[in-house]
């Protein structure tokens, strides 16, 4: 039995839902933490919807915040646990992208889904096992779970633009390549990559632009 997520919301500008940006926020924050790239976006994404769940999990390190899953050295989970909480909320994404895609009459190619933290995490875990790739993954600051299995276990391989500070002192700048190489062992023909110099854990104005270019290239608006 999947949960179901609460989402924040923002209307296209045009009026017209022609494509979705479907935003996962990171551990301890919610659907608000993302939103706000909504606002810089929007006019270069005139008729994109863009969608934020609140992950399923109140955040025992974040009050008011929300977990995909435990995160056993923050918050004294066991292994266990927070492999079953990832089990879990990788049901409950799938189930959300797919209510998305039928409730605004979208396809697939018609997404595009941007991780930070661990909703990149979940987001390099769930849509390569999802039967039909999204237009386009965009993973900032986060690393590619049990990349030993992603191999034996893809189904569909969406472009993937890699993102990262190279200051990043809550998930290490190498977690970039080594997602890269896992990814590319995997059989991945799109995998591209931007470091955001100076930047620690979070989103610089380069990062962004880069990351607004590979959407709208994806969505075939350039």
């Amino acid at each position: 039995m999947t949960r179901a997520l609460d989402a924040q919301r923002r209307e296209p500008v045009s009026g017209e839902t022609r494509s979705c940006v479907v935003f996962l926020h990171g551990y301890g924050a919610n659907a608000a933490d993302l939103m706000g790239l909504a606002d810089p976006l929007a006019e270069h994404l005139p008729d994109t919807l863009f969608i934020a769940p609140d992950a399923p999990e109140r955040c025992a390190g974040a009050p008011m915040g929300f977990q995909w899953f435990p995160i056993p050295w923050i918050d004294g989970s066991s292994e266990e646990e927070s492999r079953d909480g990832m089990n879990r909320a990788v049901a409950d994404l799938d189930a959300f992208l797919d209510g998305v895609m039928v409730d605004e009459d979208l396809l697939p190619e018609q997404v595009v889904v941007l991780g930070f933290s661990q909703g990149t995490m979940m987001a390099l875990h769930v849509l390569p096992r999802r039967e039909d790739p999204v237009a386009g993954l965009v993973a900032f600051s986060g690393r590619l779970l049990e990349p030993e299995l992603l191999a034996d276990e893809v189904v569909s391989r969406p472009p993937v633009l890699l993102i990262h500070g190279d200051q990043d002192d809550v998930v290490p700048p190498q977690s970039l390549p080594q997602a890269a190489e896992a990814l590319q062992e995997g059989g991945w023909k799109e995998v591209y990559a931007h470091i955001m110099k100076g930047t620690a854990h979070g989103i610089a104005p380069d990062g962004l632009s880069v990351a607004l270019a590979f959407m709208r290239d994806r969505l075939g608006l350039n």
